[in-house]
């Protein structure tokens, strides 16, 4: 039945079209010739360990995700090759298109030994394929934070995936170019917001860069939005979901959305990139560390190393979206987001499995997530992270709290239909109405159907 749906969704995505068109891909080689193994490891559960047989010969096929993390993944991969010289690592990563690539490589067959989802309601798509990590030896490392995302939310346990990071999402702004425009605090209402744009437009600055060209931007800003549009209506995230999926919810009764989210993407269309619809993540990146633009939408603490590395004297500040006129509902979101699954029927299980175990337990995959990816570490550990965004992000959870994780309560099958929908919207191919009801229709269509 799974395997139907998979089905379904590719159709009806390649039917809606890709507005954003092909994400980068990267291919990089880890530079051996090892050969497919011949023989094929039979894994048992807990059979793997950090110390991984240097003589077998193996090759692994990662293609997932996030190319924001392919420098900090291909520096990985070459300090494993220190530890199993003979196990060939092929790299692929994508964006835009990773969805419907992903699918596609589903139902040919030719899957993956590692994959990418979203964390939460998107782990029971894919658990059909996926290894149930529960006894392996990274399950003592992984934070129960993250483990408890990585279960299945139909059976309500099993460990089907890791993660890259744990992450925060928010805002991302320049504090010396605020300070230059007189903006001494984070505008955190909607008011602020609209004020301090026309200051910074006043003092010579471009007051957004939105990245508009890429569906998953949509998703990031959109979350802040429908955890303030549960509240205000007295209910969480999830059920706030669950109404639209089962078509009971309209967007035109939630004002934080209705209103607010739309109001916000006016604003950054106004205030923002010359072409919204051509600026990638690598020209939001360029034109915030280049001191162009003051604020940066709909990306995280990924893009800090990639900013400093640009400008490292550059001082990044981080707070939540204003949502709504109440300050208190500026919140960052905190939580891991992203799940990388471990094929269960990969031909080389085992020489998997030894890979992810040595990520997630040996002393160098551990400070990997810190030390390299500079990212929240999904595991425990006792190091600290340099980077301004988790260390704002942190402080900003403990002293005020976080917003809830919303991305994690749909699919990406939805989430890229959803910033097609959007970018629709800016090209100003459809309407704002029309844009919701389509919006409503996709929802329940897709991820009603699961």
């Amino acid at each position: 039945m799974r395997r139907k749906i998979i089905s379904m969704l590719l159709c009806g995505i390649m039917v809606v079209g890709l507005l954003g068109g092909c994400g980068k891909t990267n291919k990089p080689s880890d530079g051996t010739s090892g050969e497919t193994p011949t023989k094929e490891a039979e894994a048992t559960k807990g059979a793997a360990t950090t110390a991984p047989d240097k003589s077998e010969k193996a090759e692994i096929n990662i293609f997932i995700s996030s190319p924001e993390y392919a420098d900090s993944i291909n520096t990985l991969i070459e300090e494993y090759k220190k530890v199993a010289p003979n196990v060939t690592i092929n790299y692929e990563t994508t964006q835009n298109d990773y969805p419907t690539l992903l699918k596609a490589k589903l139902n040919s067959g030719d899957v993956p030994d590692i994959f990418s989802s979203t964390s939460g309601k998107e782990i029971d798509v894919y658990r059909e394929w996926s290894y149930d990590l529960t006894d392996q030896p990274l399950a003592k490392t992984i934070l129960p934070a993250v483990a408890s995302s990585m279960k299945s939310t139909e059976e309500g346990k099993g460990l089907y995936g890791i993660a890259i990071k744990g992450n925060y999402f928010g805002m991302i702004y320049n504090k010396d170019i605020f300070d230059k425009a007189g903006i001494k605090e984070f505008p955190a209402t909607v008011s602020a917001m609209k004020t301090a744009c026309e200051k910074l437009s006043a003092a010579g600055y471009t007051p957004f860069t939105t990245g508009y060209s890429e569906w998953w931007v949509f998703k990031h800003v959109w979350q802040h939005f429908l955890a303030a549009a549960a509240k205000g209506a007295g209910t969480d995230v999830a059920s706030l979901v669950k109404s639209f999926e089962e078509g009971k919810a309209k967007v035109k009764d939630y004002p934080e959305l209705y209103n607010n989210f739309f109001d916000f993407i006016d604003l950054t269309v106004k205030y923002g990139d010359k072409k919204p619809l051509e600026t990638a993540l690598e020209n939001e990146e360029s034109a915030f560390a280049s001191g162009k633009a003051a604020m940066v939408v709909g990306q995280g603490a990924w893009i800090e190393g990639d900013v400093k590395a640009i400008n490292p004297d550059i001082k990044i500040g981080f707070n939540g979206y204003p949502v709504t006129e109440d300050a208190s509902q500026c919140q960052v979101i905190s939580g891991s987001d992203q799940a990388l699954h471990v094929y269960k029927d990969s031909k080389a299980l085992q020489a998997t499995l030894d890979f992810v175990n040595w990520w997630y337990t040996s002393d160098y995959g551990i400070s990997w997530f810190t030390d390299v990816a500079g990212v929240v570490p999904p595991v425990t550990t006792k190091a600290e992270s340099n980077f301004d965004i988790i260390k704002q992000g942190s402080e900003l959870e403990s002293t005020v709290g976080a917003a809830p994780l919303g991305v994690c309560y749909s699919t990406d099958s939805w989430h890229q239909v959803f910033g097609e929908l959007m970018q629709s919207y800016i090209s100003k191919t459809a309407d704002k109405d029309a844009t919701c009801a389509s919006i409503e229709e996709q929802w329940k269509t897709i991820d009603g159907a699961q």
